[in-house]
């Protein structure tokens, strides 16, 4: 039985689902679905919610037929058994399948064509080969093919059958194949450098020589009087934090009705989106651009994590449910952990006569990770005593490489013999629907700057704080200013402090990253979104992907664009933030051939929100403090 109205979908919805378009709608085998999820109800019924209220149900649908290749957008009703609507949207394709990425694969390396390509560059061991499927822009797919549900195809090269396949690239080989029927459309077959002596490998049996180290000591993280949080269903609390853990097959990880001591600070926390283009303008690169949410789906990509490997501690698992293209639910195992770290001193100060005051900081922290095809993204919100939120990325996993004859191209950095990774960036927009201290809330920005030197100023020391509300959209559109210390406050004008000036929360961005791309690019024109690292936009329920729904095969970005040409008001309302950070990812030696995880963060910091160090009560660590 449901909970709560955000509680995700269960096994059993997501079978219903299915069946009811089934049977109202002839979805049969030849369909496949592309997403279902909960769709989430409106904002007051979840504030107003009470344990034992009736909750109705209803889910988001994608689907499409493998022989017409439209998809369709499906609302239904879980609670009445039925199709609420039903909406066909021609000239857009759904968002690439876990099931077609392996299908594609298996067809393909029984068709003769790939298995002759292949002979001819002395490859005939087929299971070492991995044919790997990428999501197209619209103006890179070949001419004739625009219609179709299309990917092309890398392949890659096993040196055992349990080595790093993307340590031999097959290069110049790719293939053109049509998902809905499985038909290889184009053989794209160009002579190749010879193939360089890589030393690719990471796993210890498959590295030469490798000694690993002996001077290691175990590291345990115990509690002996356990945890200090509790998970009941899908709500979180840890000391004066309260949250609702959500997910689904696009976002992942979704964090709901986060707040602190009873005050709320933000409906939702997720990831939207995530670009990556690589810089590259050579052949095997030039449409290496991946949407890995809009296309693929970081819930899809989620992997099972392992206590002592990916958490340390005393570790609470959440498992989540999906489904495949056929609308049956499966479980990821332990997708989501919950843990309590330790982070230091939280403050401190040493007084010759009250002696020596000390608090330690301990931080919830809710995390996953998804493996996008050879990348890994190791998500972590963390939620500190002094009221401050942070998000971290870790990226990890292997680079894609490239094999050249004489010099490398000025694209990318030499990591092995004739080798090199090319440069590339990773643009993550993560959307928070805040919620300070209620919906109405206002963006300010505020700029630090010093006074010249005057009769009030003879020594040049004052500065000053310039701050301004951002009333609409297009001013909403905002850039980093290291200079001036730019920054953003979310504040509720309606509630003040006691000290008069208004609650807020304040946008901390350390990962913003230029997107330095032309105008006419085809990549800036499907992903406008990344151009600034904040946009402010009123909520609207429909607004949820910055770069446009449908990113598969996609034309141009029909996201934030789009929709702050409206330049609506964004001033004490109901408001999200979409802050874009990311790597800006010079590769380099070090990284090869499996990548140290590269760290970006940002955090949302209580400004005002608090009348004075709300870690005050935080207790001394009892009998631990020599």
């Amino acid at each position: 039985m449901t909970a709560h109205p955000l509680d995700p979908l269960t096994a059993d919805e997501f079978r219903a689902a299915a069946a009811v378009l089934r049977r109202d709608r002839g979805v049969d085998e030849r369909w496949r679905f592309a997403s279902i999820e909960l769709r989430e109800p409106a904002k007051d019924v979840v504030r107003t919610f009470r344990p034992g209220d009736a909750i109705r149900r209803e889910a988001r649908v994608t689907c499409w037929s493998r022989d017409e290749g439209t998809p369709y957008k499906a609302l239904v009703s879980l609670t009445d058994d039925a199709v609420l609507s039903w909406e066909p949207v021609p000239g857009e394709q759904a968002n690439m399948t876990l099931d077609e990425w392996h299908e594609a694969h298996e067809v393909l390396i029984a068709h003769p064509d790939v298995v002759e390509a292949l002979a001819e560059r002395g490859i005939t061991d087929l299971d070492l080969v991995l044919i790997d499927t990428w999501a197209y822009g619209h103006s890179l797919i070949p001419e004739g093919l625009q219609d179709r549900r299309v990917g092309w195809t890398d392949v890659w090269l096993r040196s055992a059958p349990n080595g790093n396949p993307y340590a031999h690239p097959v290069m110049g080989l790719h293939f053109v194949v049509d998902l809905n029927t499985m038909e290889l459309l184009r053989v794209e077959d160009t002579p190749p450098p010879p193939r360089p002596d890589v030393m690719g490998e990471y796993v210890p049996a498959l590295v030469p020589g490798l000694q690993q180290r002996t001077d290691v000591k175990a590291l345990e993280i115990t509690q002996p009087e356990g945890v200090s949080f509790t998970l009941d269903g899908n709500e979180l609390r840890w000391q004066n934090w309260t949250m609702r853990l959500g997910f689904n097959h696009r976002e992942g990880l979704v964090i709901h009705r986060v707040g602190y001591d009873g005050r709320s600070i933000a409906h939702r926390l997720s990831f939207a989106e995530m670009v990556v283009p690589y810089r590259d303008p050579s052949p095997d690169h030039h449409r290496r651009t991946a949407f890995d949410i809009g296309e693929w789906g970081l819930g899809f990509m989620t992997t099972s994590l392992k206590l002592g490997c990916d958490c340390l501690g005393e570790i609470t698992y959440v498992d989540a449910v999906l489904h495949d293209t056929r609308g049956e639910p499966y479980t990821i195992e332990n997708a989501i952990c919950l843990h309590e770290e330790d982070d230091g001193v939280l403050w401190k100060h040493v007084d010759e006569k009250a002696g020596s005051e000390v608090r330690r900081s301990r931080r919830m922290v809710v995390s996953f990770h998804a493996t996008v095809a050879n990348y890994e993204y190791l998500t972590y919100w963390r939620f500190y005593q002094d009221g401050t939120i942070e998000c971290e990325v870790r990226a990890t996993g292997i680079m894609v490489t490239s094999a050249f004859d004489d010099a490398p191209p000025p694209y990318g950095s030499v990591v092995d013999e004739r080798t090199y990774a090319p440069f590339h960036q990773h643009f993550i927009v993560a959307r928070m629907d805040m919620e300070v201290d209620g919906p109405e809330n206002t963006v300010v920005v505020s700029e630090s700057e010093a006074l010249p030197v005057s009769e009030d100023n003879p020594y040049g020391l004052a500065l000053v704080q310039r701050s301004r509300p951002l009333l609409t959209e297009c001013e909403g559109r905002q850039d980093v200013d290291w200079a001036t210390q730019r920054s953003w406050k979310v504040v509720n004008r309606n509630r003040p402090n006691r000290l008069g000036t208004p609650t807020g929360y304040k946008l901390v961005p350390s990962a913003s990253i230029p997107a330095m791309f032309d105008r006419n690019s085809p990549v800036l024109r499907r992903a406008e979104a990344i151009e600034h690292p904040l946009w402010v936009t009123p909520f609207a329920e429909e607004e949820r992907w910055p770069s446009g729904e449908f990113c598969n095969q996609s034309r141009r970005d029909a996201g934030l664009p789009e929709w702050t040409k409206a330049d609506r008001s964004i001033a004490d309302t109901d408001i999200v933030l979409w802050h874009v950070f990311g790597i800006h990812h010079i590769t380099r030696p070090e990284d090869w051939p499996v990548m140290p995880v590269d760290v970006v963060s940002f955090q949302l910091k209580p400004v005002g929100f608090f009348d004075r160090n709300p870690a005050l009560d935080v207790p001394p660590a009892p009998s631990r403090c020599h």
